[in-house]
């Protein structure tokens, strides 16, 4: 497992895993939700949609969503997996860009929605919190460089083994003989974010399980070796 970030108060290291509900001081989060007001949504349901119009940012709560886009043919690309203490939509509040994505919830999900004035306000206002939202976007422009450079370097298996990881370390579950990961997405929406088809995602659960790297169900993913599957993944 990855290591915790650094605690509430501090700032995490450039690029570092984070998520921006964890890393508010107590004051700081009940003075951001205090402009917001908190929204639900049903799984399935379409949060924002890309080319929109943006005028909030969405401080996910509960439960996880994608963000992912469509290409001309049709297909879709998953650009991310969301989980609780996300900031959502940010780069819209920074640019005045439309939307860039599309963000879908992959189970019931909660949070709070807060419009772009009173989120800058409150930035202009938390000078700390403002570095903090570079530091993130840094993150995760850096992580999209990371997976632009596995669709040229590695194959679809390796490719499958590093998003298990991933969701491994955000939301994996202890269990006897490994990590348990809910699994948020279909075969079809892994082919997604894997850049592959869904055959070759389905071979190549295949492969690792016969390894003995992972056991699958319905949604669900037991991963029983963690550093064969990182192994893999390289």
């Amino acid at each position: 497992m990855t290591a915790r970030p650094p605690g509430p108060g501090t700032l995490p290291e450039e690029g570092g895993d984070v998520e921006f509900l964890d890393e508010l001081t107590p004051g700081e989060r009940d003075e951001l939700v205090r402009c917001g007001r908190r929204r639900r949504w049903e799984r399935g349901a379409t949060l924002m949609s890309e080319g929109d119009r943006a005028e909030w940012v969405l401080i996910l709560t509960s439960g996880r969503i994608k963000c992912s886009s469509h290409t001309e043919a049709g297909g879709e690309v998953i650009l991310a997996v969301r989980g609780p203490g996300s900031l959502i939509g940010e780069l819209s509040s920074i640019d005045g860009e439309p939307r860039s994505a599309t963000v879908t919830a992959l189970e019931p999900v909660e949070g709070v929605v807060v419009p772009f004035a009173e989120f800058s306000a409150f930035l202009r206002d938390h000078g700390r919190v403002a570095l903090l939202l570079i530091r993130i976007v840094t993150g995760k422009l850096r992580d999209a460089d990371r997976k632009r450079i596995e669709f040229g370097a590695f194959d679809t298996t390796g490719r499958v083994a590093t998003r298990l990881l991933e969701l491994a370390e955000r939301y994996g579950e202890p269990v006897p003989g490994g990590v348990r990961v809910a699994l948020p997405l279909s075969q079809d929406e892994l082919a997604g974010w894997t850049g592959s088809s869904r055959e070759a995602v389905s071979k190549a659960l295949r492969g690792l399980r016969e390894r003995g790297l992972i056991e699958t169900g319905r949604r669900r993913v037991v991963i029983h070796d963690l550093e064969g599957l990182r192994r893999r993944a390289r």
